[in-house]
């Protein structure tokens, strides 16, 4: 191999990633000893971002689109070791490309519960579990706060930062915003726009821009949550009805596994019913009845008293002996409650029965 060869293969002609591996953020170009050739071609894809780094810091950021390696198209190069003899000598520097694709999909979760206060309930310690996506959108901002002279930076890598990060926006959006915990619970879009302002600021500082986050679930820990119910359960006991709603709601899957399931429950519902009102019904006659009867009675007493006489079969009915009814109505005129005129009317009747 001839010297010029060799002195040829050390320069590099075309700077490009075709991003062969899923989840990489940011990946440095192998230089190892090689040089940028005076002319050289850097090819910066769709949803791409290339820094050239010299010594340490960054010159300069390349959109996505083709670029000769002149002076032409690099002017901020222009101090760069070797550029102030204007290409005649070749150069070196670190060249990155970062994917500026949106992560989508990934995952975030409360492995401990966060404490924050509550309106309601004092101190709360909650989960809360869902998604959110993001992406780089500042490569030089990302390159010096995160992914660094790495040559492979992955978003595992950043994603193990960020979750420290959003936990901790989590609970100062949340504890700021003074939303009880029924409230977030019951509308998590409100609970995620709590969240988003303040995280999308947050992850800015790095240079990352969130696209989507969103609450799938919120969750008390377990003793919490049992304290919860039976709280609800109390506090439903108060209104009578709303209480039966709760307790036929609890006993309704019960019921169900049970033979007859749901039906059965609408049938003893209903012979329930319907012995109700079959006992209303005959408590109503047999108060209806006594009533007559008694009023009946007291007529019939009330007539007895005057007339002498006693209803058929009655105890009395031994007493149609008519010596013993001239007795009884002579007692009733001795005693004055009877008139002498009734008394012999009285009297009378009884002679002409007997006499016939």
């Amino acid at each position: 191999m001839s010297l010029a060869s060799f002195i040829k293969k050390q320069f590099i002609d075309i700077l490009q990633w075709t991003e062969d591996t899923d989840g990489v953020l940011s990946w440095r170009y192998p230089m190892e000893d090689l040089e940028i050739q005076n002319g050289g071609t850097l090819v910066v894809r769709e949803s791409q971002v290339a820094v050239f780094v010299n010594e340490g810091q960054v010159a300069d950021v390349f959109a996505p689109g083709t670029y000769k390696l002149t002076t032409q198209t690099l002017p901020v190069l222009t101090y760069l070791r070797n550029w102030d003899k204007l290409f005649l000598s070749p150069f070196k520097s670190d060249v990155y490309f970062f994917s500026t694709r949106i992560q989508t999909g990934r995952r975030w979760g409360t492995q401990q519960p966060i404490t924050i206060r509550d309106a309601d309930f004092g101190m709360v310690r909650l989960r809360a579990f869902g998604l959110y996506s993001y992406r780089v959108a500042d490569a030089k901002v990302f390159h010096k706060e995160l992914s660094g002279t790495r040559a492979l930076y992955t978003r595992d890598d950043v994603e193990e930062q960020l979750r420290g990060i959003i936990l901790a926006t989590m609970a100062n959006s949340i504890g700021s915003s003074k939303v009880n915990f029924l409230d977030m619970a019951a509308n998590q879009t409100l609970m995620a726009s709590q969240v988003k302002g303040d995280l999308a600021t947050a992850l800015g500082k790095y240079g990352l821009a969130l696209d989507e986050f969103n609450v799938a679930s919120v969750s008390l820990p377990e003793e919490l949550q049992a304290a919860l119910d039976k709280r609800i359960s109390i506090g439903m006991a108060g209104d009578l009805a709303k209480y039966t709603q709760y307790q036929t709601a609890n006993a309704i899957p019960i019921a169900a596994a049970n033979e007859g399931g749901i039906a059965g429950i609408g049938a003893g519902l209903a012979s329930g019913m319907a012995i109700g009102q079959q006992m209303a019904q005959g408590l109503a006659n047999g108060l209806n009845q006594g009533v007559a009867n008694g009023l009946s009675g007291a007529q019939s007493a009330s007539t007895n008293a005057v007339t002498g006489t006693q209803n058929v079969g009655g105890p009395a009915a031994s007493a149609d002996d008519p010596a013993a009814r001239l007795e009884k109505l002579k007692g009733l005129l001795d005693k004055s409650l009877i008139s002498q005129a009734e008394f012999d009317g009285a009297k009378a009747e009884v002679l002409k029965r007997l006499v016939g």
